[in-house]
């Protein structure tokens, strides 16, 4: 399946129904599909969260909303007859990258908790149902279409009936292989850090407040601003070390020992327990790397690239012996596209330091060794890169774009069986749509019309 998402399996499904801004609007159903209904604040969360995001309707939204949700109720019912399931993990997982995806969108925590009227613990355990049925949708959905293949025959055909205007443009894609150095922090630096949230610790059982210190100081800028509230989080959701030591804790109130994570040194502090999910605070302090450990993390990693262009050894034997990155040593170095599944990137999709840094290389090309944040612990390190293939911008080509023709090809085919299955489906569900729901709406499925009332 695509890897950005199921076709039919929209945002709306799985961030509107869990906002109420409108707590006082009188409710009523408008359609029924099967035993479900749906609700007049349904749709207009909906419509609020699509303003919100710049959707622009193509029709009227009190037509097109409903049956989008119309649409995913179907596919539940056919989950729910098939005995599809979600693990919590997964759950808590997508729940997170909701909450972020709307903190990203709307600005900060802060602003999205203003802008849904809750606190973002709030926000987390009203989204866990959507969440859930989003996830058993596009479960449901993949078990549908999962054993559809498309041969390069159809490839060839589909491209051969494209017209000129109609061939995609492939942006500019990169491949780029690095080379990481963590540079090495002083004991001492690490003992300051250690005692100084012994010392929070210190003061919380003393009476301060845990919440105003994690405001202050803890470098989780995330969480700092929610008095270093996590919400509730099952095991999965954290690192190990943190994981554990969280889910130690026993007593609402008390405090874990330093516990030092791939991000930093953290103290937690346990909110709630609930089932298998825990609530907690932490404060996050990171040890700071010298100016000089950076100095030499650059002169080695510039001694490194020297070598290299002296071919004493390759760019990707350095990378598989003396890279600190832990998910490209084993790869050569060669760097991952998490969206795609591939190595290729556009280039708004690097990394804005390594970005900044490829675009004015050649092709087979070392750079001088730079500093950047690592965008998955948030620490300083120093990197070398090589430029390992660049593909200009192009209009498609089978040959030069096999994979991404195919993999049109195969959305659409995944398009036709779903769209098949949604009709078929519609003529063995029961429905009813309120008469005023219903009035001049041109439904994209127009089966969903069979009974109308006025309830």
């Amino acid at each position: 399946m695509n890897k950005r998402g199921m076709v039919l399996c929209l945002l709306v499904w799985l961030g509107v129904q869990w906002v109420s801004a409108q707590d006082n609007v009188i409710d009523e159903v408008v359609w029924v599909v099967g035993d479900e209904a749906i609700w007049k604040s349904e749709v207009e969360e909906a419509r609020m969260s699509a303003l919100y995001e710049g959707r622009r309707f193509d029709g009227d939204p009190y037509c097109l909303i409903p049956e989008e949700i119309a649409v995913q109720k179907l596919f539940l019912h056919q989950a729910e007859l098939d005995s599809i399931e979600v693990s919590e993990t997964e759950v808590l997982s997508r729940v997170e990258q909701m909450t972020n995806l709307y903190i990203q969108n709307i600005g900060s925590r802060e602003k999205m908790e203003e802008y849904f009227n809750k606190t973002s613990s709030q926000i987390r355990e009203t989204l866990r149902t959507s969440a859930r049925e989003g996830l058993i949708v596009q479960r449901m959905q993949q078990q549908l279409v999962g054993d559809l293949k498309v041969t390069p025959a159809e490839v060839r055909r589909y491209f051969s009936t494209l017209s000129q205007d109609s061939i995609p443009y492939v942006p500019t894609q990169v491949e780029v292989e690095i080379i990481t150095r963590e540079p090495k922090i002083p004991q001492e630096e690490i003992d300051e850090v250690k005692q100084r949230l012994r010392d929070f610790t210190e003061r919380v059982n003393n009476g301060e407040s845990f919440t105003m210190l994690a405001r202050l100081y803890s470098e989780d800028k995330g969480s700092a601003a929610q008095g270093g509230d996590l919400g509730f989080r099952g095991r999965g959701e954290w690192v190990q070390p943190f994981a554990t030591a969280a889910f130690n804790l026993q007593t609402p109130g008390q405090i874990s020992r330093v516990v030092e994570t791939e991000f930093g040194y953290h103290i937690i502090q346990l909110v709630e327990k609930r089932g298998d999910r825990v609530q907690a605070r932490h404060i996050l302090l990171k040890p700071h790397v010298p100016e000089e450990a950076l100095e030499e993390g650059l002169a080695r990693l510039d001694s490194i690239a020297d070598d290299i262009r002296n071919q004493h050894f390759t760019f990707e034997e350095a990378a598989s012996a003396l890279s600190d990155d832990k998910d490209t040593r084993n790869n050569n170095g060669l760097l991952p596209n998490q969206m795609t599944g591939t190595s290729k990137f556009e280039m708004q999709d690097l990394p804005s330091e390594i970005g900044r840094v490829v675009d004015q290389m050649q092709i087979g090309e070392i750079s001088k060794a730079f500093t950047m944040i690592s965008p998955s612990t948030g620490r300083e390190q120093c990197v070398i890169v090589k430029l390992k293939s660049r593909t200009n911008g192009h209009k498609a080509t089978v040959a030069e774009d096999y994979q991404r023709l195919k993999d049109i090809v195969l959305q659409k085919r995944q398009n036709e069986v779903l769209d098949k299955w949604i009709r078929d489906k519609q003529k063995h569900i029961y429905v009813r749509i309120n008469s005023k729901w219903n009035k001049g709406c041109d439904f994209k499925y127009p089966g969903w019309v069979k009974e109308a009332t006025d309830n």
